[in-house]
């Protein structure tokens, strides 16, 4: 996705397309506290562990840390607590589907402000080994000495 005026990404999980390849990414709501929201607009979020399930025809967000707001009068947040994502039925069905097969599964890429509202970009991905990350190192650096060639030789 690209950023627009409206579009203010907060985090992004650099290491999710190394260590997956992505299969399918789509955009969900996330349903938040409104001191998470605070939170979130001072950028204290960590994605780099968090995974998502599909349980009982909801998908869930586990492991997001979203670090307490500081000024907040009331109760502060769970850092950790589990997370409703907010899709629509024929997309949890397709998600379901998807990580009913081996090796798949749900991961964040980024999270972000679309206008005032709480986006979330999901991956449905597979695990790599370490030589698949190898390769795909190679193949990047390949295609990058390919593309540096052709723009010497214009």
């Amino acid at each position: 996705m690209t950023e627009t005026d409206k579009t203010k990404y907060i985090a992004r999980n650099r290491r999710a397309r190394r260590d997956y390849e992505i299969k399918n990414v789509l955009e969900a709501g996330i349903e938040l506290l409104g001191s998470e929201v605070k939170s979130l607009r001072d950028g204290k979020v960590n994605l780099s562990d968090a995974y998502a399930v599909v349980e009982n025809g909801q998908v869930f967000l586990k492991n997001l840390h979203i670090s307490p707001y500081k000024m907040a009068t009331a109760e502060q947040h769970d850092p950790l607590r589990i997370r409703r994502l907010l899709l629509h039925k024929r997309e949890i069905r397709k998600l379901f589907a998807q990580t009913e097969q081996k090796g798949m599964t749900l991961i964040p890429i980024a999270i972000y402000f679309s206008g005032k509202l709480v986006k979330i970009e999901l991956a449905v991905a597979i695990g790599r080994k370490r030589y698949d990350k190898r390769q795909a190192l190679a193949k990047a650096e390949a295609a990058k000495n390919i593309s540096k060639a052709m723009k010497q030789d214009q």
